[in-house]
Parts: structure tokens; sequence; C-alpha cells
């Protein structure tokens, strides 16, 4: 009986460990799941260091093992001739995530960040570039409620090559929200409501009618110029000869012309000092969503339309990064982005505080400029009259035709010549009818592969390209050999295809029902671009086929001549992207003020 007993108490205890063990095993070193503490180790090799982290469950396993084991992408450096350790986090972070993160104070001098793919990574960041110099220095961690450490203070490095494109890839340096099931499953179905480009020219032409901004509480004399500039642009002169624009890539030459002028000699611009960085202040400059960090550089940078007086200003400009505020402030895997929301609340909150010029119109005279997705949901309601230049220009979440300025999504590759690669073959010497590659985002592009791909030689329609130096020429010299590029919607209405095919001289083949495009409220997209119905694409090669010779010549030369006007540069030209982006701001606040 003794005997028995000792053997059930051995047994009851060996049970009770394997399931202690059990628990703890997915978290490693037998630490709790409840701890949220993260080492990092420094090697003596000053290009080598490993991570340590408890949610990995060998706490001493080096950095490609984690990588495998946590299936991180591995991108190749720029030279093809190798991986090299750019940057890592724990959770994540591609090794090309961050290009520079200057801890400068100063704002608009120097402090941009050469960032590409940002993800949410709630986690402490360790960036290290080879062959280049490095301030290797964490200054400060925060920790969640969730256990999760998100970013107090950047880290600082210089020139390292970043690189995320859904067509130069094919399953890696995607971000966690684009491998989530949630995110997943509401951006792999059709939308409830569709709207054609027909239809947004008419909401184009009626809001220009009547306006639906709200009334000011009172009304300023600066209002009544904006007024005065209204009336002068409605009443332009006709423009019969002019050597600086394309006539036929705008919807009204003469309006443009005049309200251009007026821009120049007239508009001013307060920026809002408030807010701290990484997401106030501080632009990216490379990558998917450059749009909006570069547009806040130049604008910060600018000494012809700032004022330092906000009584002196027709326009408020509220310089936040919305790919920032996603990798600062969204808790990874959440599926909640309410904090999100919550944060530019509290910023708007402050300033209405603090000034009274927001409060005046509720907003109706402030402007921000956003690429990420999320844009349109971060600034619901509380800046809900603000005019709003967004990549994700989709009239089913929110975006006002008339009001909103449909920012272009462009694909900065090197900020210090973001013109590189520009350019393409003429139109007699392109062989290929049409060409598209890149991922499976969405529910659409499926559907243009299954129809398309490996069908017709004159159709080049491929899913996602390999990754490499090699590969990504191969997909430009596509671009430039072809004469229409298809540019269908992903997991959002947007696409920086549409950029891509004006920079590579080739007509463009919008496929995204709901999306308004660029600058829509002055450039006449028919001059230079194809747009069709998502129900087109069985169709295709049909209606590409049927475009008279003629028509797709008047098309090229259209994409030709727009192309400047789709050009950032580090000192901003006239007619650029910079100056149109901030004239579609101009222009829409023109025809929508109101006065009391």
């Amino acid at each position: 009986m003794g005997n028995q007993r000792l053997i059930f108490v051995l047994v009851a205890l060996a049970v009770n460990y394997l399931l202690f063990q059990s628990i703890l095993v997915p978290y490693g070193n037998g630490k709790p799941p409840w701890s949220s503490r993260h080492e990092i180790s420094l090697h003596s090799t000053p290009n080598h260091f490993t991570i340590r982290n408890p949610l990995i469950r060998d706490a001493s396993e080096d950095f490609n093992a984690m990588v495998e084991k946590m299936n991180i992408p591995i991108i190749n450096d720029e030279s093809g001739h190798g991986n090299q350790l750019k940057s890592v986090s724990a959770f994540g972070v591609s090794r090309d995530d961050f290009q520079s993160l200057p801890e400068k104070k100063n704002v608009g001098k120097n402090n941009s960040l050469e960032l590409d793919n940002v993800g949410s990574k709630k986690s402490f960041i360790a960036v290290l570039a080879k062959d280049s110099k490095v301030d290797f220095s964490v200054k400060q961690f925060l920790v969640t409620k969730r256990g999760v450490s998100t970013i107090s203070q950047m880290v600082k490095s210089k020139h390292v090559d970043s690189r995320e494109h859904d067509h130069t890839t094919s399953s890696t340096n995607l971000t966690h929200l684009e491998n989530s099931p949630q995110k997943n499953k509401k951006c792999n179905m059709p939308p409830k409501s569709r709207m054609l480009i027909q239809e947004m020219n008419h909401i184009l032409e009626r809001r220009r009618v009547s306006s639906r901004a709200m009334r000011p509480r009172w009304s300023s004399k600066l209002d009544m110029e904006i007024l005065a500039a209204r009336s002068e642009i409605e009443h332009a002169p006709i423009v019969t000869h002019d050597n600086e624009l394309y006539a036929p890539l705008f919807r009204n030459h003469s309006m443009f012309k005049r309200s251009y002028e007026l821009m120049e000699r007239m508009l001013k611009v307060y920026i809002y000092m408030e807010g701290d960085k990484p997401i106030f202040h501080q632009p990216i400059l490379k990558g998917l969503y450059a749009s909006e960090g570069w547009f806040m550089k130049l604008m910060e940078e600018n000494k012809h339309f700032v004022v330092k007086d906000p009584a002196k200003a027709h326009l408020f400009y509220m310089p936040f990064s919305s790919r920032m505020l996603e990798f600062a402030v969204y808790v990874r895997n959440s599926h909640n982005r309410t904090n999100l929301r919550s944060y530019l609340k509290g910023y708007t909150d402050k300033i209405s505080a603090k000034y009274h010029y927001f409060n005046r119109t509720g907003g109706a005279d402030h402007f921000l400029v956003a690429c990420h997705d999320w844009a349109p949901y971060e600034t619901r309601h509380h800046m809900e009259y603000c005019i709003k230049a967004l990549c994700n220009s989709d009239v089913t979440q929110g975006y006002k035709i008339g009001r909103d300025v449909s920012l272009p999504e462009t694909y900065i590759r090197s900020v210090r010549n973001p013109q590189r690669d520009i350019g393409g073959k003429p139109p007699h010497q392109r062989t290929i009818l049409a060409f598209y590659a890149g991922n499976m985002h969405g529910y659409l592009r499926p559907i243009l592969l299954k129809h398309w791909k490996d069908k017709d030689p004159n159709m080049k329609i491929f899913g996602p390209m390999p990754h490499g130096i090699a590969s990504k020429m191969n997909y430009i010299q596509h671009m430039k050999n072809s004469k229409y590029c298809i540019c269908p919607r992903g997991y959002e209405v947007n696409s920086p295809r549409v950029v891509e095919a004006i920079f590579y001289e080739c007509v463009p083949v919008i496929i995204s029902d709901n999306f308004v495009p660029p600058l829509f409220e002055v450039l006449n997209w028919d001059a230079f671009s194809l747009i069709l119905a998502e129900k087109d694409i069985p169709n295709l090669k049909q209606i590409l086929l049927s475009v008279p010779e003629k028509k797709y010549l008047n098309l090229q030369l259209g994409v030709r001549r727009v192309q400047k006007h789709f050009l950032w540069h580090t000192k901003p030209l006239k007619y650029d992207l910079f100056h149109m982006t901030l004239h579609s701001i101009w222009y829409n606040r023109v025809f929508q003020i109101k006065v009391r």
C-alpha cells in the first residue's frame, strides 16, 4: 500500500510538472506569459547582434534562426550580393525597414526618414547598417498594457536601402496587417456599392455649385479674399496659347491657370508646431507612403507660402504621418485601431483649445496629407470637415469629392533622385499590349489573373515577380515596353502603379471602382488614361484593341505631358507634384468656402 501511494504521488507530481511546462513552452526560458521583458545583447563585432525575446522559445538563438522561426522576410542588398543586416525587430521588422530616424528637434531641417516598410511593430528596434556609420542609441522604451513595448525615441541610422513593393516581392516584406486573417477577410470581399467615373464627374460638378462646407462662426477678411479669388477663377480669361501647360490635360485649362497664379500670389499657410516626433514633423521620404512625407518636408521648408502668424493664414496644415502613427501607436494583432483615432482626436482637441481657428470653421480651412490605408478611419469625426489629401481616396470610406484631394501614391526608391529610371520607349517600339505583375492583394487581382494569366502572348499578366534587383529592373523594362499598364486595386482602391505607369510613359488602365483618381478636381484623366469598370476584366483585350491608333498616340502623348505634374523634387518646381497637391487643396477650399 505504501509503495502504491508513493507511485500515485510521483505520477501526480509528474503530470502537474508536464502541464506547467506545456504552459510555459511557447514563452521560452521558463518565463511566464505576463512577462514583457525584452533583452538585446550586442556582440563584440560591430555588424552583429542577437535579440532575446520571451516570445521566442530559445532565447539564445541567433538572428537567422529567429528569422526562420518567425517567418521574417529576408531582403537582399541593392547590389544583389547577398543579405546584409539592416534592421530587425523582435516582432518581425524586416532587415530593410528603416532608413533614417534622426533625433533632431528642429522642424523641416534634415529631419526625414528614408523609410520604406515601417510595420506596426510594437517592440524595440535595433538598427545596424553594414558598411555605414551608425549611432546605435535606443533612448527609451514604453510598455503598453498588453505587455508590448512601443517606441518613444527612434534609432539613428544612415543610408540604409529599403524595399517594399508588391510587384517585386512574393511572400516577403509584407506587413503583419496584410497577413492578418481579419484584414484579408475584409479586403477580399467586393464592395457593397460601386461608383464609376461618370458619376464622380457628376458629383464634382454638383458640389462646385452647392458647397457642403460648414459655415464659420464668424467671417474674416481672409474669407473675403478667397471669395474674390473664386470670382476671378470662375471668370478667368480664355488662354489660347500656353508654353508651360498642355491644355487637354485639364478639366478647364484657363481656370486652372488663373487659380494657380492666384495661389502663388496670395495663399498663406500656417503650420501647427504642436505634436511630438516621430508622428509629427518627421517625414518618410522613401517607399510606398512617401507622398505624405515629401509634402510634409517641402511644406515645412517652404518660405513662400508658410507664415508664422496664424492670423494671416488662409489654410492651416496639421503635419502628421499616418504611417508613423500606425507604427508608433497600433498594438500589433489587436485588430483595433481606435487608439490611433483617439490619438489624433487628442491632437485636434489640443490645437482647438490653444487656438480659435479650428473652432471657427470646424476645421474646414484645415488640411492634412496622409497616404496610409487607415487614414480615412483615423481622421473620421474629429477631422470630418477638414480637407483631406488621401492616397486611399475611396468614396465608400468617407472620401468627399469636391472637398478632399486624391493624393498620388508615389513609390520612391531613391531620396536623392526621386526621378530615377524615369522615361520609356516611344510608342512604335512598345511591343507588349498590356502588362501587370504583382501580389494577389484583395479580391480583384485573382480575377484578373484567372482571365488573362498565360492566356495570350500579347497580354503579359503575371503574379508576384521574384525578389531581387534583376526582377525589379525586369518589371521596369516591361512597363517601358508596354502600351498599356494595368493598374488594378489591391486591398484598397489606390495603387502606386498609376504613377509608375506615368513615370515609364505607359498608358495607365485603372481598374478600381470607387477610386477617385489623383488630382481629380483639375485633371482630365480621359486625356492620358483608360478607366474601366471592374466588370470589364473578361473583355480587357478587346477593349484595348478597340482603341484607335490615333487615340492611343494621343493618350501616350498625354502621359508624357502630364508626367511633370507627378514628380517630386528636392527643391520644388512650378507645376510639380508638391505644387499640384497644394493647389488642389487651395482649389477645393476656394470652391467650398462659406461666409457668414
